[in-house]
């Protein structure tokens, strides 16, 4: 088994541990990747599933790890390799001078890779006929772990903390979406102008598409050096079952919006994510992919992973061989369209942990 095929059975089954405390400690519920642990196996940190259903009931069991670091995966007994966990970052032990703990203001992805959700409310998520069906995003804030709003001045001591005691490399800012027609730039704009003053870290900015284009011009001036603006389901059924307020937006909206800010950022600094195993099939997720690869947006497809406390948490999770039917081909159809995750300057597809996608391209590319 292939070292990209390996992490696409982890993501999408999950795996068991026999020391749950290894690395990072891992959060259930709330923004960002969650119910998840990051270990880094070979020259990939990814993210894979330790507190979900499949999980529990995975074949892929990883023993405690030795005096080396190193930890062995099993699959029913049988050794298949060998992982290590990153550890926990020096920046967790801070606090801002008013008493809040770094962690709750930003946290670290993957193993270099600072990420924060400035804005942890949202106007879909209040409503639950407009809410993205997959979301999380109130957990982490009722559960305390996190604060509604991250200041630009905090996020910016933050990141150069970050960056100084553990050498983190990028950036990614998400938001909940407001009210209001910049959906979310405003708010990234102002952060990242804020961050930029503070410490020399690429950063990329993710928002549904703003109504003016003159968004993406604000936060290119203000030091954001890519953007995200996710479609998470390509078909108009899927996006009108799993997001009933976020289609509202339409897909052509979207298409609109990316070509704006390619224009703006450049060829692969714009991506989309795409949860794969909502209901798109891989059939209408690769030609939505190809279409977003001729206008140079960066299509970061990634396993749906089942989140518990949404209404999705009991929705099965793609196997992987339906992920494969996706990542193989759309691997080399990014790579002949001149992107790639490693050219990327910043965020989720330059991070790459929450798929095998960028690993299927570095075999293409060997």
């Amino acid at each position: 088994m292939s070292e990209a095929d390996l992490i696409n059975e982890l993501q999408t089954r999950g795996m068991r541990l026999v020391d749950p405390t290894a690395g990072m400690e891992s959060r259930r519920g709330g923004a960002g990747p969650t119910d998840h642990k990051a270990v880094t196996l070979g020259g990939s940190t990814v993210m894979v599933p330790v507190h979900t259903a499949p999980a529990f009931d995975s074949p892929y069991l990883v023993q405690a790890p030795g005096a080396d670091g190193l930890a062995e995966v099993t699959k029913s007994g049988v050794p298949l390799g060998k992982v290590r966990f990153p550890t926990r970052p020096r920046f967790y032990d801070l606090k801002t001078a008013d008493g809040i703990e770094y962690s709750k203001i930003a946290t670290l992805h993957s193993k270099d890779v600072l990420a924060t959700t400035v804005l942890q409310t949202c106007i879909r998520y209040e409503s639950r006929k407009k809410t993205c069906k997959f979301c999380s995003i109130g957990q982490s804030l009722a559960a305390g772990r996190t604060i509604a709003h991250k200041t630009p001045q905090q996020l910016a001591e933050v990141a150069k903390a970050a960056v100084e005691l553990d050498g983190v490399k990028h950036m990614v800012m998400t938001t909940g979406t407001p009210a209001g027609k910049d959906r979310g730039a405003a708010v990234m704009t102002d952060s990242a102008a804020a961050i930029k003053a503070a410490v020399d870290l690429p950063i990329q900015a993710q928002c549904e598409p703003p109504e003016d284009d003159v968004w993406h011009e604000r936060m290119a001036e203000a030091g954001v050096d890519a953007l995200g603006m996710h479609l998470e389901a390509v078909t108009p059924e899927v996006r009108a079952r799993i997001m009933p307020g976020k289609a509202q937006v339409s897909l052509e909206k979207y298409f609109s919006s990316f070509r704006a800010a390619v224009a703006v950022f450049g060829r692969g600094q714009v991506s989309t994510y795409i949860l794969a195993g909502l209901g798109d099939t891989p059939e209408a997720i690769l030609a939505t992919a190809q279409e977003l690869c001729k206008i140079g947006v960066y299509p970061f497809v990634v396993p749906f992973v089942p989140v518990s406390g949404t209404p999705l948490e009991s929705h099965p999770a793609p196997s992987s061989d339906f992920m494969a039917q996706i990542l193989r081909p759309l691997s080399g159809m990014i790579l002949r369209a001149g992107m790639s995750a490693e050219s990327a300057k910043a965020g989720c597809a330059k991070c790459g942990a929450c798929s095998a996608l960028s690993v299927y391209e570095k075999l293409r590319v060997s």
